[in-house]
């Protein structure tokens, strides 16, 4: 188990010796042990309690802990500490500031988020044979224009019609009973767009907890432009990860029947998952992104879990070349 996702309201969670006892409300049998050195990472939602000393322990194994509303939300984290990164840090400073350098790196993340979308399209068209050439040959289009964009808004200009190419296509791979329309986040407008959020914020949580971990600065962007309020670079490295972990999973979730029309429910003028179509979602994840698979990007056996932890640790290699940033790529 790599990661620990507790989301009931009035559990509690405790340290006992090299173990966590989780107490879920009203249960009638003994509290259940999960074994330290069996995670990873921690996923708590509100309304759970966890006790200082498990909390201090958790750090002290480096264990992170994040807080996820009930909406997808990362309301915050946990970090253990980290040696100081000063020299990292203004390299970082100096290249999100320098136009060509920031340029270069979010062609990389746009190129290679095409270029999944583009990957993920040939497959599911290979099984469903759904699709005219059109759509597919576009986003080869679109990704050679994003490598020769000018500049941020041109790139941003490629980036948005890709997008715009690829969800009208892969739309046509859902059931029929959960229609996507179009993208909407704040709030989702239905049940797909509130499966794509919410698989966004557990993506984004963990390349946040990637960035601080390497002593990278998470509010500090090159495709999403630095401002506050906001932790840019974890927006810009999951780019690459939409069609490669994302879009895929919600589309599992769906054509597979393993999210129904009992998992949502209506909040705040859009729809939102339920207490049960979390623990779902949150099952196929943990799954998804711990299955080994051979990676002709890094030339391995790895996992999406490690991908996402190895986006923060190439992006800060190529502060000193940008040009060699190399974003995940599908097979």
């Amino acid at each position: 188990m790599a990661l620990l996702t507790i989301q009931t309201p009035g559990a509690t969670v405790r340290l006992q010796s090299d173990r966590l006892l989780v107490t879920l409300p009203d249960a009638s049998g003994p509290p259940e042990p999960v074994h330290l050195l069996e995670l990873e990472r921690v996923v708590l939602h509100p309304g759970v309690q966890v006790s200082t000393p498990a909390l201090c322990e958790l750090l002290r194994r480096q264990v992170p802990v994040t807080f996820v509303s009930g909406h997808g939300r990362v309301l915050g984290s946990f970090e253990p500490p980290q040696p100081p990164r000063g020299s990292s840090r203004l390299l970082q400073y100096q290249r999100t500031s320098d136009p060509a350098a920031a340029l270069t790196l979010a062609r990389q993340l746009v190129q290679a988020k095409i270029a999944n979308g583009h990957r993920l399209l040939q497959r599911l068209d290979a099984n469903h044979h759904r699709l005219e050439s059109a759509p597919i040959s576009a986003l080869a289009s679109r990704e050679r224009a994003a490598g020769l964009a000018p500049d941020l808004p041109s790139l941003l200009g490629e980036e948005g019609a890709a997008a715009a190419t690829f969800f009208d296509a892969w739309a046509r791979f859902l059931p029929a009973e959960f229609p996507f329309g179009e993208r909407s986040t704040r709030p989702p407008k239905n049940p797909v767009n509130a499966c794509l959020s919410y698989v966004g914020a557990l993506v984004y949580g963990e390349l946040l907890t990637a960035c601080v971990v390497r002593g990278l600065d998470p509010a500090l962007g090159c495709l999403h432009q630095s401002q506050d309020d906001r932790w840019s670079l974890p927006l810009d490295l999951m780019e690459p990860f939409r069609p490669a972990l994302i879009e895929p999973l919600t589309l599992r979730l769906f054509s597979h029947r393993i999210l129904q029309s009992r998992h949502f429910e209506p909040h705040e003028n859009g729809v939102w998952l339920s207490g049960e179509g979390r623990r779902e979602l949150l099952s196929h994840y943990d799954h998804r992104v711990q299955r080994e698979f051979y990676s002709e990007t890094v030339g391995h056996r790895t996992t999406l879990r490690q991908q996402l932890q190895n986006a923060a640790v190439r992006f800060k290699l190529a502060l000193t070349q940008p040009e060699l940033l190399a974003p995940f790529r599908l097979n």
